[in-house]
């Protein structure tokens, strides 16, 4: 592949001595509050679900698109502004996607129907994917040494303080002046990150591949592959995972891929470089934040929901319980990155991460409606501390094995593999909840008259709305029913944990038999 020989350069031709480490803290800045944007969006949008659908006298499914757009959306096209930052160099992709993300959210401030809105989540979510991709590109880029690990420590730190916080940021200020001030705040932000991109272009020489395009063909199978995948994943429980429907959307993923890999291998200038995926350290790499995804994130997306629907617990207190599962985030990234500066070894911290949500998952088994919160506040620690070690460092270990010029497009895998192995894994974890609730509570709900399809209540339980179906039996039956539809719950969360802890156990063996084996040398992906 024909790249420019130069490395990347960090100020003027007076070097980084004088003015770089300013630009530096610039860039940095500009980049992590970009980054904060993103999972605030994707873990804060579900809270104005309800009042949007009022607002705007939305139905239940172009509803749920709001959320889905965006999460689909950045799944698909991550992968490809990887690839198009080492194209049109990574401050370029970086403000494309900032501006593409500021005026989709300007939009939704705006919205008159659920469509148009739906429509700019979308939108939102192909900015997103380029703030995520070229972020980390340009961090990667701009610092060396201990410097980079401090810079990701502290983009994992955002990025999971987003996410973690996204929801009560949302709430507040949807009660203070209303949900389209959760997207307004997004256009203010990005607003002030776009002022920062002259200064970021003086101050980032860039290295970029010759000659290259971008690689239409390649996207195009790649989005089409995510898309079956998670409509399949979405559909599961409905249609049934063995169905006709579910498995043709499967098959089609499959071919999807496979076509996308024979595609890529004859390129010259590919979308994903498959040669870097051979790299089984780097493989093993962005493996670590999948875990992540299937053991922290889809407990923050759905333990308050079990909180409220078995534990009888408010809102505010369930939000409040779930500090424990994200205070981890304000210290560990931080702690991770000191501990490496010092010496201690930055993959048995990974290594340790994995194991703290292994345990941690399995902790969670404790969980019963009348639990002792004493009882179970060590799990939720462990878990978040598992998910916070590694984040940031786990970006900085793997794009030190790639090129500067590829880094892009490596930045783009490993996001692609973080982002949208949380929209699969909060997919995965809906379904299977709302699967086992049916298959528990089913004859039970078929005992009460007038109450509807099981698989309907089913859904409608596995969103944490008990009372709602309850509402639907005689007034002398309610309470036997909503005991009914709280041990389905209760016993259905119980089984997807040891889904769960058994994906992420599963995940670990991979990772440590892919570091473990023959090594490949580090500079096969350069």
């Amino acid at each position: 592949m024909a790249a420019q020989t130069e490395s990347p350069v960090v100020g003027e031709e007076d070097g980084p001595q004088t003015s770089g480490p300013q630009r530096q803290t610039l860039i940095l800045v500009a980049v992590l509050l970009a980054i904060f944007v993103v999972p605030t969006s994707i873990s804060g949008t579900g809270v104005a679900l309800p009042y949007i659908g009022s607002d705007l006298d939305a139905n239940l499914v172009p509803l749920q698109w709001v959320v889905n757009a965006f999460n689909v959306a950045f799944a698909c096209f991550t992968l490809a502004w990887g690839s198009i930052a080492d194209i049109i160099g990574r401050v370029r992709a970086f403000a494309v996607g900032a501006t593409i993300y500021a005026v989709a959210s300007l939009i939704s401030v705006f919205a008159v129907n659920v469509i148009l809105l739906d429509i700019a989540r979308a939108l939102a979510g192909i900015g997103g994917a380029a703030i995520f991709a070229c972020g980390a590109a340009l961090l990667s880029t701009v610092f060396e040494g201990p410097a980079r690990g401090r810079a990701f420590a502290l983009f994992g730190t955002v990025a999971g303080i987003g996410v973690s916080f996204g929801p009560s940021l949302s709430g507040v200020l949807i009660e203070s002046a209303g949900w389209r001030w959760v997207f307004a705040v997004h256009v203010i932000v990005l607003g002030l990150v776009l002022l920062s991109v002259p200064t970021m272009s003086r101050a980032v020489k860039e290295t970029r591949t010759e000659g290259a395009r971008v690689d239409v063909v390649g996207s195009a199978l790649f989005i089409l592959a995510m898309l079956l995948l998670t409509t399949g994943i979405a559909q599961g429980s409905q249609w049934g995972w063995a169905s006709p429907g579910v498995l043709g959307l499967f098959a089609g993923t499959i071919v999807a891929l496979a076509v996308f890999a024979a595609v890529e291998k004859r390129k010259e200038h590919p979308m994903l470089d498959l040669s870097i995926v051979a790299n089984r350290r780097f493989l093993a790499l962005c493996l670590v934040p999948v875990a992540g995804s299937f053991g922290f994130v889809t407990m923050l997306t759905y333990l308050p929901s079990y909180l409220t629907a078995t534990g009888g617990y408010s809102s505010g207190t369930a939000g409040l319980i779930m500090l424990l599962l994200t205070v981890p985030m304000l210290v560990f990234p931080l702690l991770a990155a000191k501990l490496v500066a010092k010496g201690t070894s930055a993959m048995g911290i990974i290594y340790l991460s994995l194991v703290f949500l292994v345990i941690g998952v399995g902790g969670l088994e404790l969980f019963k409606p009348d639990v002792n919160l004493a009882l179970v506040a060590l799990p939720m620690l462990i878990i978040g501390a598992g998910y916070a070690l590694a984040a940031g460092l786990v970006d900085g270990q793997a794009l030190e094995l790639v090129a500067p010029e590829r880094a892009g497009m490596a930045a783009g895998f490993l996001n692609t593999m973080r982002l949208g192995s949380e929209a699969i894994a909060v997919a995965i974890y809906g379904s299977l909840l709302a699967t086992v609730i049916t298959n528990k509570a089913q004859d039970g709900i078929a005992g009460y008259a007038g109450v509807g399809d099981p698989a309907t209540i089913a859904g409608t339980v596995a969103s944490g709305n008990v009372s709602g179906p309850a509402e639907a039996v005689a007034e002398a039956q309610r309470g036997s029913f909503t005991d009914l539809l709280v041990t389905a719950y209760d016993g259905a969360f119980h089984t997807v944990l040891w889904v769960l802890g058994g994906i992420c156990l599963a995940l670990l063996v991979l990772i440590v038999a892919l570091l473990s084996g023959r090594k490949t040398d580090a500079a096969s992906a350069n």
